[in-house]
C-alpha cells in the first residue's frame, strides 16, 4: 500500500514557512519604476529635443536680439543673457514637469496604460513617486546643460557661494515637485490623450509671457504682473534671479526685494491645492470607461 505525503499549505504560524514572497517596499518599487519612467522618456526622442532644447534655443534667441553687451540696466553690470537665464531654468522645469506629467499621463490614460497599472499589485503612490522622480532627473540633467551654454557660450557668471547654490537648490526642488503634482492634477483636463497637447501647451505658453521670462518682469503691466504673481512660474522665474542675478539687480524686481520667504509659500501652496486637487479628481481610466 502506497501512503501518499500531503502536499505544504501556507501556514499562519509564526514559524510556517513562507512559499509566496513578499512584494518590494513602495520605496523600492518607486525607485525601479523611476528607473523605468526614465528610460520611458529618453526613448521619445521629440520629447528629449523639445524639452531639453527649447530653454537652450530661447536663451539664445533673446541673447542674440537684445545683444550680449547691453546692460539691463545701466550700470548695473547685468547683461541680457544673465538676466534671462533665470526665467529659461524656470520655464525649462515647467516644461519638465507641468506641461511633459499632464501630457503624457493623458496619453497613457487614453491607450489603457493606466488602467492595467491598477490592476496590478503597484501601489499608486510609487507610480506617481516614479514620476515625481523622472521628472527629477530630466529637470536636473536639462538645467545643467542650461547652465553650461551660458556660462560656455554667452559668458554668465554663476554663483560662486554656497548659500546662492542652496538658495538654487530649494527652487528648484519645489518648483520642481509644485510642477509636478499640478502636471499629474492637470492631466485629467484632457478628454482624450490627442487633445493633451492643445489643452497644455496654451497655459505653459501664456503664464511664460506674463511671468517674466520673455521680458522683464518690471516692465510689463501691473494688472500682468498681479496675475503672474498667483501662479508659481512667476516665482521660481524670481527665486532663479536672487541667485544668478547681483544684489544690486534687485532694483529690476517691483518689490524691490527678492522675496524668499513669499517665493517658498506660494510654491508650497501649489503643491499642496496639487495633492489636494489629484486626489480629488485623478481617473485611472477615460471618461468613456466608466
Amino acid at each position: 500500500m502506497t501512503t501518499t505525503t500531503p502536499a505544504p499549505t501556507r501556514g499562519t504560524g509564526r514559524g510556517a514557512p513562507r512559499t509566496a514572497g513578499r512584494l518590494p517596499g513602495t520605496a523600492r518599487l518607486a525607485w525601479s519604476r523611476t528607473a523605468f519612467e526614465v528610460r520611458t522618456f529618453f526613448r521619445e526622442r521629440d520629447a528629449v529635443v523639445f524639452v531639453f532644447a527649447y530653454p537652450i534655443l530661447m536663451l539664445a534667441i533673446f541673447a542674440t536680439v537684445f545683444g550680449t553687451d547691453d546692460e539691463v540696466v545701466a550700470g548695473s553690470g547685468v547683461h541680457f543673457p544673465q538676466y534671462f537665464l533665470p526665467g529659461m531654468i524656470a520655464t525649462g522645469v515647467m516644461l519638465s514637469s507641468f506641461q511633459n506629467l499632464a501630457i503624457s499621463i493623458a496619453g497613457e490614460r487614453d491607450d489603457g496604460t493606466l488602467k492595467r497599472l491598477r490592476s496590478t499589485p503597484l501601489p499608486p503612490a510609487a507610480y506617481f513617486l516614479g514620476k515625481t522622480g523622472q521628472v527629477l532627473v530630466t529637470a536636473g540633467v536639462q538645467t545643467a546643460l542650461l547652465l553650461a551654454v551660458a556660462a560656455l557660450v554667452f559668458d554668465v557668471p554663476l554663483p560662486d557661494d554656497a548659500a546662492r547654490w542652496g538658495t538654487f537648490a530649494w527652487v528648484f526642488v519645489l518648483g520642481t515637485a509644485a510642477g509636478a503634482v499640478c502636471g499629474v492634477a492637470y492631466s485629467s483636463v484632457p478628454r482624450t490623450g490627442r487633445s493633451a497637447s492643445p489643452v497644455v501647451i496654451p497655459v505653459v505658453l501664456v503664464l511664460q509671457f506674463v511671468s517674466g521670462v520673455f521680458f522683464r518682469f518690471d516692465q510689463l503691466p501691473t494688472w500682468m504682473q498681479q496675475v503672474a504673481s498667483v501662479f508659481p512660474l512667476k516665482w521660481m522665474a524670481q527665486g532663479m534671479r536672487s541667485v544668478v542675478l547681483p544684489d544690486a539687480a534687485v532694483v529690476v524686481e517691483p518689490s524691490g526685494s527678492w522675496q524668499h520667504g513669499a517665493t517658498a509659500a506660494v510654491l508650497a501652496a501649489w503643491l499642496v491645492v496639487g495633492l489636494v486637487v489629484g486626489v480629488r479628481t485623478f481617473r485611472w481610466r477615460r471618461r468613456d470607461d466608466g
